[in-house]
C-alpha cells in the first residue's frame, strides 16, 4: 500500500497535461499511477459505475412502484424478466447503498381458544394442484384491527390456480352472513361447475347456512383439519401477506371501517391481483394467470 497519496494539485495538474499528452506519459511523469488518475478523473466514469447507476434508477422505479414493499429477491425477478442479467446479491447490495428496503413487517399471530370441533371431511388433503381456474377455491376469514372501530373481519376467497383474491367482503361482525356475501359475489362473477371449497372449521362454514348454500350450487366442501392452518395454506398465506405488506407497515391507513375498506381495495385490486408477481405462477401477477389460463395458454 502506498504510503501517501497523490495529492490534489498533483492530480489537477495531472488532469490539465492529459488534455494535450498522453495519460500514461503524464502518470509517468508526476509519478502517480493511472488507477488514481482515473479514479479522480472528474470527466471519466467508468462502464461498471454507469452500470451501477443505471440499476439504481430502475432499482427505484420498481421498488416505489411496489409501494415499497418489494425487496432484492422480487425486483431482481422483475429485472430478470425485462432480460436484464442481474443476482439478487447485486440489487441487494445496491439497494443497501440507496437506503432501501421492504416495508413488510412480522405477522401478528391470533391464538385462538380451545373448544371441541367436530372434524369433517377434508376433500384436497393439502392436494392444492389444478389444471385451471375455478376447480379448487380456498377461503378464510382473518382480523384486521382499527383505531376507531375496534376489529374488523375479512373474509376472501382465493383461485387456487391462479392465486387471485376473485371476492372478498368487509365487516363489522364475524356473522354467516359475511361469508355467504363472499361466495355469492365469487358465483355470480365466475358461474363455476365441479368446484370443490376449502374452508377451516369455523362455525361461519359449519352452519346450516353455508352448508345448504354449497348444496344448492352443487359444490363439494373440504375442511382443513382440526389445528392445521397448512390444510389451507393458499388463503392463509394471502392473509399474512397482506398483514405483512400493507395492514401492519401502513397502521395509520387503518383507522376505521370506511378507510380500511378503501385501504384493502387499494391493496388488494390495485396491486396483488393486478401488480404483484408471484413465485408460485413462475413471477406472473395472479391476473395475468387468469388471464393465460382463459386463453389457455396455462
Amino acid at each position: 500500500m502506498r504510503k501517501k497519496l497523490a495529492s490534489d494539485s498533483i492530480i489537477t495538474a495531472a488532469h490539465q497535461a492529459a488534455k494535450n499528452h498522453n495519460i500514461s506519459d503524464v502518470c509517468h511523469a508526476l509519478k502517480i499511477p493511472r488507477s488514481t488518475f482515473y479514479k479522480n478523473s472528474i470527466c471519466h466514469v467508468s462502464n461498471q459505475e454507469k452500470r451501477r447507476k443505471r440499476f439504481k434508477k430502475l432499482i427505484k422505479e420498481i421498488y416505489f412502484a411496489s409501494g415499497r414493499r418489494y425487496g432484492a429477491p422480487k425486483i431482481a425477478k422483475k429485472l430478470q424478466h425485462c432480460g436484464e442479467k442481474v443476482s439478487e446479491k447485486f440489487i441487494g447490495n445496491l439497494m443497501h447503498e440507496l437506503g432501501l428496503c421492504s416495508i413488510i413487517r412480522k405477522k401478528y399471530t391470533w391464538h385462538p381458544k380451545k373448544q371441541k370441533i367436530e372434524e369433517r371431511e377434508n376433500i384436497i388433503d393439502r392436494d392444492f394442484s389444478t389444471k385451471s381456474i375455478n376447480q379448487k377455491w380456498a377461503t378464510d376469514i382473518t382480523y384486521i384491527h382499527t383505531l376507531h372501530d375496534g376489529w374488523l373481519y375479512l373474509s376472501s376467497i382465493l383461485d387456487l390456480h391462479t392465486k387471485k383474491i376473485i371476492s372478498w367482503n368487509l365487516s363489522l361482525n364475524m356473522t354467516n352472513e359475511l361469508v355467504l356475501k363472499t361466495l355469492n359475489r365469487a358465483i355470480i362473477k365466475y358461474k363455476p361447475s365441479n368446484l370443490i371449497v376449502h374452508t377451516d372449521l369455523g362455525s361461519q362454514y359449519t352452519s346450516n347456512e353455508f352448508e345448504s348454500r354449497l348444496k344448492e350450487l352443487k359444490i363439494k366442501h373440504s375442511f382443513s383439519h382440526k389445528g392445521c392452518p397448512y390444510d389451507n395454506a393458499g388463503i392463509e398465506s394471502f392473509h399474512a401477506t397482506l398483514k405483512k405488506e400493507d395492514v401492519y407497515p401502513q397502521k395509520d391507513k387503518y383507522k376505521d371501517f370506511k378507510s380500511a375498506r378503501i385501504q384493502l381495495f387499494k391493496y388488494i385490486e390495485g396491486f396483488y391481483n393486478s401488480r404483484r408477481i408471484h413465485g408460485a405462477l413462475n413471477f406472473i401477477t395472479p391476473n395475468e394467470a387468469e388471464r393465460r389460463a382463459l386463453s389457455g395458454s396455462i
